[in-house]
């Protein structure tokens, strides 16, 4: 394909697939089922930090963690202490109430003196948002914690494609009028979205010459982004649905 048929046929795939019907079998019906900010970011952040696996077992798991919040996530964070995970059990893959614990803690220190959605501050040093995830993570961790819990925080200083953390950021920040994302945070720009490189996304990107790097780390993400920029520089992660669709839904 040309320059031009590759933009046309993925400005098609991404249209079809950023829909409604998107909601149905992905972990992002979970925070659609609130209508506080609060209580959406809260609950896309915890779905998003386990959204990995299958996506039944993570909507399972995602369904529990609103029992455990008693489907009041933010009354529950700012009430939060320890001794109401005690008999818990929860586990998701290598995610356990310890890291939940931590996770509801960490929380409750963030909306002490601000937001979610403050958190992701610009970095000083490093522009974008791998800044932002990194000044995120420094923030995220000040709160006391186990050493096992910094795997289930991803760090692209370190080279991680950060795949939850980007798309729990495409959730808050991209428009909600197609009724997928939620537009909820204005401090970001959709300009400075990053895709959730995972293995539909990259595997497509290679069969379509966008990608070549073999390895899904911030380096490809890089490449990844710089060729999508050049199709849509003002809201390139839109072709997030057209690249995750193609694999999950056609098997391309």
């Amino acid at each position: 394909m040309t320059f031009d048929e590759l933009k046309d046929f993925l400005d098609f795939k991404a249209e079809q697939y950023e829909h409604p019907r998107f909601l149905e079998s992905d972990p992002i019906q979970l925070p659609h089922r609130f209508s506080k900010k609060e209580d959406i970011e809260i609950v896309g952040f915890l779905v998003s930090t386990i959204a990995w696996g299958n996506r039944v077992s993570i909507i399972k798991s995602g369904e529990r963690l609103l029992e455990i919040m008693e489907q009041q996530p933010h009354a529950f964070i700012r009430s939060y202490n320890s001794e109401l995970l005690k008999h818990s059990n929860f586990v998701h893959r290598t995610f356990n109430s310890l890291d939940l614990d931590f996770y509801f803690r960490s929380l409750q220190h963030i909306y002490t003196d601000g937001s979610l959605e403050t958190a992701f501050q610009k970095h000083p040093t490093i522009e974008g948002v791998k800044g932002r995830i990194i000044q995120f993570r420094t923030k995220f961790m000040e709160t006391e914690h186990a050493e096992r819990s910094h795997k289930h925080l991803s760090n692209p200083e370190k080279n991680s494609a950060a795949k939850r953390l980007n798309m729990y950021l495409r959730w808050m920040v991209r428009d909600a009028a197609k009724g997928v994302d939620f537009g909820l945070w204005k401090s970001l720009s959709t300009s400075e979205l990053y895709l959730p490189l995972d293995v539909h996304t990259s595997n497509n990107a290679r069969r379509l010459e966008l990608l070549s790097r073999k390895q899904d780390d911030w380096k490809a993400l890089e490449e990844l982004m710089y060729n999508l920029r050049e199709m849509d520089p003002i809201d390139p992660v839109k072709y997030d649905f057209a690249l995750f669709g193609l694999g999950a839904f056609e098997k391309f």
